[in-house]
């Protein structure tokens, strides 16, 4: 058996060793030949590649084309390595020169990973936002001056400059088990949705009223260390799982605006919000309406795509007409890591409240269940999920509760009660409608896009 093995080996090194010398006798055809083997031969394990803990730091461009005939730029990025994991800017608003000095920290990289960065400009209610150029770099340690090479017939399109630190990977655990893993910081957008004034007839002026028509998606540390694999499918019993998921031509149209829809609300945009949640503490911030932390249920989900939170009031009108409030926020992925709906409390609950209180005095909890028929998550994995939110989280506690514990029942009704009896917040705002037979919804509104449309409209 082991001079069977050594024969293997050999013949596997041989052929490896022949793929190498034909990618360096080609390089000057494809020079991207001897990098991916020399990733192959990594994945496979057969050499032993560094791996580092990086923290980068994007500083800022200058020199960005004015693409517009009016006005400047709003420029972002998107930065991503070896297409493993990506990082979303924020849009900074009418400038040639701007100064971003956002942190991306990633463990567990491969000292030969490449990190690759596209500049747009935002531009709001155009079809697809515009081009500036791009450049690629490695992610050994140091500042980096990079030239950003704009379309082939105007190549010049600004100079990046960014910082990178490296630290070698721990190795109390294995970093090929969790390789490009997200650690930080944890940050956040609130997208304005398309409903506002559309679902009203009015332009919703309180935060209260333009929070009911929000989305926001939260970048959470982390996510493969408490979940590894495992992710929740989509309900194969449940029927309005079934006409979104199943075959035909029918449920081909359900996800078709339901994933139009999802676009629609978390498409990038100058009005975007963005946040970073430093301490526990500061996610209190994005659940306040007003002046105060706001009692509200929040649909949500945690998606497999990139293990992101993405979640919104229950209430939200734009779920109308919509099978699936998840498979909405979910842009209609077959499977999620978790999903349901939480809500935030004072410790005691709700009922015992009393808003004399202030909130900086308050210990505040969130309480999150597994409160969803689209993808119905194993509550054995409840656990799992309040260490992830409290590893994220810290200073706030979390009770993660199946949805058929009385306990769960009790504590949400107390917090819908305290919304309507003490926060002026209206019965039909719990539950999303539609006020008037005329009124166009989000449902309406994705319906009317067209195929060409939809692609183009980035969320």
């Amino acid at each position: 058996m082991r001079g069977t093995r050594d024969r293997r080996t050999r013949l596997s090194m041989s052929k490896i060793l022949e793929s190498i010398g034909n990618a360096v006798h080609h390089v000057h055809d494809n020079a991207h030949d001897l990098a991916a083997v020399t990733k192959s031969v990594a994945e496979e394990k057969l050499l032993d590649i560094p791996y580092v803990d990086l923290t980068i730091q994007f500083i800022g461009a200058s020199g960005i084309p004015k693409l517009d005939v009016v006005g400047s730029a709003d420029p972002y990025f998107v930065a991503k390595l070896d297409n493993r994991i990506s990082f979303v800017s924020t849009v900074k608003v009418d400038t040639l020169k701007p100064v971003w000095n956002e942190i991306w920290r990633v463990k567990n990289v491969p000292v030969h990973a490449s990190l690759s960065v596209e500049v747009l400009d935002k531009d709001d209610g155009a079809k697809r936002d515009d081009y500036v150029g791009k450049f690629s770099c490695s992610v050994s340690e140091g500042a980096k001056e990079c030239e950003i090479d704009g379309p082939l017939f105007r190549r010049a399109g600004g100079t990046f400059w960014l910082k990178i630190d490296s630290t070698p990977s721990a190795k109390d655990k294995d970093p090929k088990a969790y390789p490009y893993m997200f650690d930080g910081p944890v940050r956040f957008s609130r997208h304005f949705s398309p409903t506002v004034g559309i679902l009203t007839n009015t332009t919703a002026s309180s935060e209260d009223s333009t929070r009911l028509y929000s989305t926001w998606k939260l970048y959470i540390r982390g996510v493969q260390l408490f979940f590894g694999d495992t992710v929740q499918p989509w309900n194969h019993g449940y029927k309005a799982a079934q006409s979104i998921f199943g075959p035909g031509p029918s449920s081909l149209a359900v996800r078709s605006g339901i994933m139009a829809g999802h676009r629609l609300l978390y498409a990038r945009a100058t009005t975007n919000r963005f946040g970073v949640i430093e301490k526990g503490a500061d996610v209190l911030g994005v659940l306040r309406g007003g002046a105060r932390v706001k009692p509200a249920v929040y649909t949500y989900i945690i998606s497999s795509e990139d293990d992101s939170l993405r979640f919104s009031e229950t209430g939200a009108a734009f779920f109308v007409d919509f099978a699936s409030k998840h498979a909405l926020h979910a842009n209609c992925h077959p499977s999620v890591r978790y999903s349901g709906e939480f809500h935030p409390r004072p410790q005691g609950g709700w009922k015992a409240f009393n808003d004399a209180t202030p909130d900086e005095e308050v210990k505040w909890e969130i309480v999150v269940d597994n409160n969803s028929g689209t993808y119905s998550p194993d509550k054995n994995i409840l656990p799992q999920l309040k260490a992830l939110l409290e590893y994220n989280f810290s200073g706030i506690t979390v009770y993660a509760l199946d949805r058929e514990d009385p306990e769960l029942t009790e504590s949400r009704e107390a917090c819908r009660a305290y919304a309507l009896n003490h926060r002026g917040i209206k019965k039909e705002e719990l539950q999303p409608q539609r006020h008037q037979a005329q009124e166009e919804t989000l449902a309406d509104r994705a319906s009317a896009i067209s195929a060409e449309e939809l692609e183009n409209i980035e969320a």
